[in-house]
């Protein structure tokens, strides 16, 4: 295995490369900076030494059946949207990683990101996050807020200083002309053609930082309309395990029938568009880690996984006589083999003098 500083050194490269040297240096040297926070900001960061390591981790998860999964799942990657109909909807919203690969990959990531974020007990979120799945597996459907799930409707709902606090943002980036390719995004991704549009550039998240990321604002009908367009690249799991690939699966797994849909969702020229709005929102683990370490949550969370994985193909029989088959305590166990070997380089990142 190689150290994470040979492991950075490499990716860094490959994604300049993937990206045709678009590379913002700035927003790289922010993600090694953001690597050093915590072990759970490490894990959400460097998607690509999971994917380099996990099977020398826990070799007994490869031989589980495929299927097209979101590969850098964890507590912080799901989200609100309005779908076509104008409902409020939850559920995984970035799947810039996303390939094939044995399901239980997501389980355990799911489940190890609980254990790095908080006090999570293994057993009981472990329990949780499987009892989840199961119910899925069982049933399963795209997770809507309008009518069901009440509690976690209270928990996403905006208030105003928070809706404040995403316009002032919005406001306050500095006007700068994006390349024409990703304007071309933007305005086609825009309610109407035509739009005067004001680009500018955008610095968020973790894993995906040094990717370039713009904004378009137009307004449109009294207010602002607003735009996200990210370049992208092939997944950090095929770099690692199927070198050969040359098909980009976000939107395939975005648009699966069990997920609900969200009609701005684009992927088109190797970038993916989006709408921004205060409604849109994702709940954080460093304000409200309980929440998302509650059971409900983590039942929810392991649901929407089942969502996604059947998504694309019929792999109902094969995951379950998987599951059947594997024994009592096997995510636990592997969830914490996995949540040690990202300590062990959490650690050893921060120690790199």
């Amino acid at each position: 295995m190689t150290t994470i500083e040979q492991s950075t050194r490499a990716y860094d490269a490959w994604l300049k490369q993937q990206l045709g040297g678009d590379i913002v240096a700035k927003d790289l040297a922010r993600k090694h900076q953001k690597m050093g926070e915590s072990a759970f900001v490490f894990l959400r960061a460097t998607y690509w030494r999971w994917a380099e390591t996990i099977f020398e981790v826990c070799p007994d998860l490869a031989g589980a059946p495929s299927v097209l999964a979101v590969g850098d799942i964890h507590l912080e990657n799901y989200g609100t949207w309005r779908d076509a109909e104008g409902r409020l909807a939850w559920g995984v919203n970035d799947f810039d990683e996303a390939a094939e690969m044995p399901y239980v990959l997501d389980l355990v990531r799911l489940a190890a990101s609980a254990l790095l974020a908080g006090t999570a007990r293994a057993a009981a979120a472990c329990d949780a996050i499987v009892q989840g799945y199961k119910d899925g597996l069982a049933a399963p459907k795209p997770i809507s807020l309008d009518r069901d799930n009440g509690w976690l409707m209270q928990l996403v709902e905006v208030d105003e200083a928070e809706r404040a606090k995403f316009w002032k943002k919005i406001d306050a980036a500095p006007t700068k002309a994006a390349p024409k390719r990703y304007r071309d995004a933007l305005l086609k991704a825009m309610p109407e053609p035509r739009l005067s549009l004001r680009t500018a550039r955008r610095t968020a998240g973790a894993g995906s930082l040094g990717r370039p990321r713009w904004i378009g604002v137009a307004e449109w009908r009294g207010a602002p309309a607003v735009r996200e367009a990210k370049a992208l690249a092939m997944s950090a799991w095929a770099r690692a395990h199927a070198p050969k690939a040359k098909r980009i699966r976000a939107s395939e797994i975005a648009n699966g029938r069990f997920h609900s849909l969200d009609p701005w969702y684009a992927v088109e020229n190797g970038i993916v568009v989006r709408r921004l709005s205060p409604n849109s929102r994702k709940i954080e683990a460093d304000s409200l880690v309980a929440k998302l370490l509650s059971g409900d949550m983590l039942k929810l969370m392991g649901f929407e996984l089942v969502n996604l994985h059947l998504g694309t193909a019929d792999r109902h029989g094969a995951i379950s006589a998987d599951l059947k088959r594997r024994r009592q305590g096997w995510l636990p166990e592997a969830a914490k083999a996995a949540a040690k070997a990202c300590t062990r380089d959490f650690n050893d990142w921060r120690a790199r003098g």
